[in-house]
């Protein structure tokens, strides 16, 4: 509201200044054509002596509301563009750039999956890497990317290398980075069977995200995995002391 008040007032005194310029204009024609007409016929009176000043004080004035006129105009001109027409350029651009990129980013995505549907699984994670690269900041290509050489390559390594690849790519946000130390604690423990180093991932995401939600999760890990290993010893130890109790005829 209050930009409109702004540019109303300007306007107005625009059209004020501009009436007054042309009006100082249109006397100054009409004092020029009187002294023409005295010079030509001759100035018995000597009426030139007062009209010549009168045309020279009618110059400064339409020089004063001229500056003025064109002073009001600028910062009309300037206000108008710089709150209405450079917010909206600026916009068109931005839109230009993230539609652009988000295009190219859908694209790729989306020629992944239908390499990654046809079987073409080096494709898909060619695929994948471009949209890594478009969107650097997006876990989903990576995750992608570790899915497909786990499930379908069966090179559970490879998944672990990606994760780590990525893990160490980028300044991920809290949330994306514990989510890939996860997937990789996961990896070791389920599909590597190297319970030890998933547990010194867990407590890598205790120590670098306290007081989070991550931190209580891997926690919680923690301690069933401690449990599932008390359970094992223990019954490890029955197992034992059954054979020692009933050793073989």
């Amino acid at each position: 509201m209050m930009k409109w008040i702004v540019i109303v007032v300007l306007a107005a005194l625009v059209g004020g200044s501009w009436m007054l310029f042309d009006k100082t204009d249109q006397k100054m024609k009409a004092l020029q054509t009187q002294i023409d007409e005295i010079d030509s016929n001759g100035d018995p009176e000597d009426l030139l002596k007062d009209l010549n000043p009168k045309l020279q004080s009618l110059e400064g004035e339409k020089t004063f509301n001229g500056i003025l006129l064109t002073f009001l105009c600028a910062g009309l001109v300037g206000i108008v563009f710089v709150v209405y027409l450079l917010p909206f350029f600026a916009q068109r651009v931005t839109h230009a750039v993230y539609d652009s990129a988000e295009v190219v980013e859908k694209d790729a995505m989306h020629d992944a999956r239908s390499l990654m549907a046809q079987g073409d699984y080096e494709g898909a994670i060619a695929a994948f890497q471009q949209a890594a690269t478009v969107d650097p900041l997006n876990r989903l290509p990576w995750v992608e990317i570790a899915k497909i050489q786990k499930d379908n390559l069966g090179d559970s390594g490879a998944a672990i290398q990606t994760i780590r690849h990525a893990l160490e790519s980028q300044a991920w946000e809290v949330n994306d980075a514990a989510y890939f130390l996860f997937r990789l604690a996961e990896l070791y423990d389920e599909v590597e069977g190297d319970r030890a180093s998933a547990v010194a991932i867990m407590n890598q995401v205790v120590e670098q995200f306290p007081g989070t939600r991550h931190s209580a999760n891997a926690g919680h890990k923690l301690h069933e995995w401690e449990a599932a290993a008390a359970q094992s010893d223990e019954a490890e130890f029955i197992a034992r002391q059954q054979r020692n109790q009933n050793p073989p005829a």
